[in-house]
């Protein structure tokens, strides 16, 4: 009996320990679902709030373009040519020529006027952050439309009347759409779009998530039931607990936290000074002709025993402990050594390399950039740095200038995930750069989702506006490519052709493809196609 109460003590213990994790880790699952949730839906919110701008930002752009062909007029010429403008932006429905005090002159389509069920006084529209430019809403028997006010001058402007789209705020996922609203409205309190599986329906309980716009007078909200979020996105219940239960009772809380973050840095620093972190390479290609026409470097952990971390794994990390612009420097210096020889061979083919705004902003980015470009004897036109949205720009003005600075020395400037970023297409207008980033996540929905389409359209018009070239990321079908052709989006990245490849994988893509299509079937000849995100976690 004595041999077994030693025994029975232990086992009392560990149950006591194993059920107090148990209990702190069912808490913490469901913080951090809970956290997850409310993430989720307020970047959904983000989205439709970013859709918007967009909107408005083509209809600023495409009055900004009738003023300076001095169409602000009543003749039956300007009026025939902004017609013609009209009928090639889908987005808008019409352009009117306005008072000061904003009562209409003259309208392009002047039977759309019948359809007007009032007009606002200028008293009653909402300015933006551009002083020029009101907003409001104009109530229409086929459904409300945007009223997007331009000042030509003193004894006029013009007025773009865009089209409300439901479909636009059409993006919850499936198993929330019946119990949720998504509406756009001025900051005045104005409806202007509301999209809801049951119209009319009341939502009992509803939790709100909402955006206002910084530069337009715009608010967005997503309102979904309470108890439907009880069993949304619980997949990461069991998992939490199961950690929970596996922690165990030796080390205390407060140890464990202080541990958390000092193990994660330390291993970053032994694989920078290891140079652990080599440059793979994705092919950017011609949507038509499928010629490779260059290549972006995005970065991989890779450790000594061969295994492979994902990026997103130490990426966040590397940029909030400032380690990220270190590993842009080793990665570009290993690239430059790798893609020398294709560099120097075909001078058009172009390598861009992520920054992020900290690093673009930091003291010496030029200086240092120079300095490793003419070390590798390539030519700066050929490298395109890609300016991330992880981080919103603060100084407009000092990154306008550094990308001038960039754009002067022959480097060209491309900004990436255009679409769901921090960057309005106004900004990006004032920034100067080259190029355009389409993200994944219109080119994940192009086939499916006719507004994704319209928002690809106006992108593609507004770069061709500002005289930037556009690609799309992350194509990985067929049916995307086309749709993006049809778009008028001409290059393109992603799986359809290849992952990002380590270098000898690459340059064997790099010789392969002038021989055979670059599309999914000829690459999977050469084992380079139809890869899956898994599949690359593996890779190489």
């Amino acid at each position: 009996m004595r041999l077994q109460r030693p025994n029975l003590l232990f086992a009392a213990l560990v149950l006591a320990s194993t059920m107090a994790f148990a209990l702190a880790g069912h808490f913490a699952a469901e913080a951090v679902i809970r956290h997850q949730q409310a993430h989720q839906l307020s970047e959904l919110t983000e989205v439709v709030l970013r859709r918007s701008e967009f909107a408005v930002d083509f209809a600023a752009a495409s009055l900004d373009e009738l003023a300076k062909r001095n169409l602000a007029s009543c003749e039956p010429g300007a009026l025939q040519a902004i017609r013609l403008h009209v009928y090639q932006r889908s987005a808008i429905k019409d352009v009117r020529l306005v008072k000061p005090d904003g009562s209409v002159i003259c309208s392009a389509y002047s039977e759309t006027l019948e359809f007007d069920k009032g007009w606002v006084n200028r008293r009653d529209m909402l300015p933006s952050r551009d002083k020029a430019l009101s907003l409001f809403r104009v109530e229409q028997f086929g459904g409300d439309a945007l009223g997007v006010l331009r000042d030509i001058n003193d004894s006029s402007a013009l007025v773009a009347i865009v089209g409300i789209n439901a479909s636009l705020f059409d993006i919850m996922p499936a198993e929330l759409r019946a119990h949720s609203e998504v509406i756009l409205a001025l900051s005045s309190g104005e409806k202007l779009g509301e999209f809801q599986t049951d119209a009319g329906k009341s939502l009992p309980g509803p939790v709100s998530f909402d955006r206002t716009s910084t530069r337009f007078p715009l608010h967005a909200t997503i309102g979904l039931e309470h108890a439907v979020l009880s069993s949304w996105n619980h997949e990461a219940y069991w998992p939490v607990l199961a950690v929970a239960l596996g922690l165990g009772a030796i080390f205390g809380i407060l140890l464990a936290r202080s541990r958390r973050m000092e193990g994660p840095v330390a291993d970053l620093d032994r694989a920078l000074a290891a140079g652990e972190f080599k440059p793979y390479y994705q092919p950017i290609f011609d949507l038509g002709t499928g010629q490779i026409k260059g290549c972006e470097i995005l970065v991989r952990w890779v450790r000594r025993d061969g295994s492979v971390v994902p990026p997103m794994n130490f990426i966040p990390l590397a940029e909030s402990s400032g380690r990220i612009q270190a590993m842009t420097w080793q990665i570009l210096a290993s690239a430059l050594a790798e893609l020398k020889p294709l560099l120097r061979a075909n001078k058009n083919f172009k390598m861009s390399l992520n920054v992020v705004p900290g690093h673009l902003l930091s003291a010496g980015f030029v200086e240092t950039l120079r300095r490793k470009v003419l070390t590798a004897r390539v030519s700066a036109r050929q490298i395109v740095v890609e300016i991330t949205e992880r981080d919103e720009l603060d100084d407009l003005a000092r990154a306008a200038a550094v990308v001038a600075e960039l754009r002067d020395h022959g480097f060209r400037v491309a900004i990436d995930d255009v679409g769901v970023g921090h960057s309005g297409l106004s900004r990006l207008k004032g920034l100067g750069a080259d190029m355009i980033k389409i993200d994944k996540f219109f080119v994940d929905t192009i086939t499916v989702d006719a507004s994704t389409t319209t928002i690809v359209e106006m992108l593609v018009a507004l770069a061709r506006d500002l005289h930037m070239s556009v690609v799309a990321e992350g194509i990985e079908t067929e049916e995307q490519l086309r749709a993006l052709l049809a778009s008028g989006v001409a290059e393109g990245q992603g799986y359809l052709v290849a992952p990002p490849l380590p270098f000898a994988r690459f340059s064997e893509l790099v010789e392969f493809a002038p021989r055979a299509a670059v599309r999914r079937g000829g690459l999977e000849r050469c084992g380079f196609g139809g890869l899956t995100v898994e599949e690359e976690l593996r890779f190489p």
